[in-house]
């Protein structure tokens, strides 16, 4: 039998270090404080997932209020104590709709991250992605070099050998003014064909999480900001969250230069294991791009579970589909 127990988030986290959970930043108490700072987005619950009174999971949800309607959202929660079966994950997910139908009316659906598909939908908005690319940090910066594939040692080499610009953790010095790092993502995401958000969502998330949960690295040349990174930090993980690069340094391998070297600091800093955040797939083909690069750091990649809609209230979550459709096909 499932049972759902609501805790608060100290006692979330602290059932999952007993049960060895790897619990992601995502499901812990200052990723809900966080996330409390932003409009529209409320903590809703932190839960602990039992079969037969023994630990299987635990989840923790912020309520997303937008366009009229709410969601909860788990960022990579479930977190389980091992990966589930098609019919444990299947239960555990009847469970938590059957828990929120009677707690709050509001909800329309839940957007978690599955393994498998049943009872689940595509989700409306973001790209979710299946797999992602680990990088094992320890042992120090050779062994770091010596993990990765030919060609990634052959560009981290180069780049150390050729690239000018300076790579250092800068989070201090972006708590205090993150202008000029803001200022490269823009210039990326008009390369790159995206809208970045307001500057205060990056400035805001450093802020937060402060420098126990937040880092930034960046690449200098000549003093002046050409690539950084914003990276999450929780125990003895991190999660590369947003990086940016200037134009006119594409070609002299920074990103090389920037990426080793901030898995060489993680490392010094006891960090053993480092997301890059998701590659393309058939799964998720918009971010095949991204493969080239983040693949050439390690030999394996890493399966995850993706984020997938659960409909709460189904005739309502039938309507937004709908109206998705509508959209995509006055679109074309």
């Amino acid at each position: 039998m499932i049972t759902l127990e609501k805790v608060d988030g100290q006692t979330l986290e602290a059932e999952a270090a007993k049960a060895s959970i790897a619990l992601p930043i995502e499901q812990t108490k200052v990723w809900s404080a966080f996330q409390a700072d932003i409009e529209g987005r409320t903590p809703w619950g932190d839960y602990l997932i039992r079969r037969d009174g023994e630990l299987i999971a635990v989840i923790s949800f912020i309520d997303f209020e937008t366009h009229g309607y709410h969601y909860l959202r788990s960022m990579h929660g479930p977190a389980w104590v091992s990966k589930p079966s098609e019919a444990e994950e299947r239960e555990v997910i009847d469970a938590i709709v059957a828990m929120v139908r009677k707690t709050d009316g509001k909800v329309a659906f839940l957007r978690i991250d599955t393994w498998h598909t049943g009872g689940t939908h595509k989700v409306l908005s973001t790209v979710p992605y299946d797999f992602t690319v680990v990088i094992d940090v320890t042992g120090g910066d050779d062994a770091i070099m010596g993990r990765m594939k030919r060609r990634g040692r052959r560009d981290v080499r180069k780049s150390l050998r050729e690239c000018p610009a300076e790579v250092a953790d800068e989070t201090q010095r972006a708590l205090a003014d993150f202008a000029e790092y803001y200022d490269v993502m823009v210039e990326t995401g008009k390369r790159d064909g995206f809208r970045p958000a307001p500057m205060s969502d990056y400035s805001d998330m450093i802020k937060a999480l402060g420098a126990d949960h937040c880092r930034v690295f960046a690449a200098r040349i000549e003093g002046r900001v050409v690539a950084w990174s914003i990276v999450t930090v929780n125990g003895t993980r991190a999660v590369r969250y947003y990086a940016g690069m200037r134009n006119e340094v594409m070609r002299l391998h920074v990103t090389d230069k920037l990426l080793y070297s901030e898995c060489c600091i993680l490392g010094a800093q006891g960090i053993t294991d480092y997301d890059l955040m998701g590659i393309g797939s058939d799964f998720a083909p918009s971010l095949k791009g991204l493969n080239e690069f983040k693949t050439k750091f390690t030999e394996e990649v890493t399966p995850v579970a993706p984020a997938r809609d659960v409909p709460v209230k189904k005739a309502f979550y039938w309507a937004l589909q709908t109206l998705q459709s509508v959209r995509k096909a006055l679109r074309k």
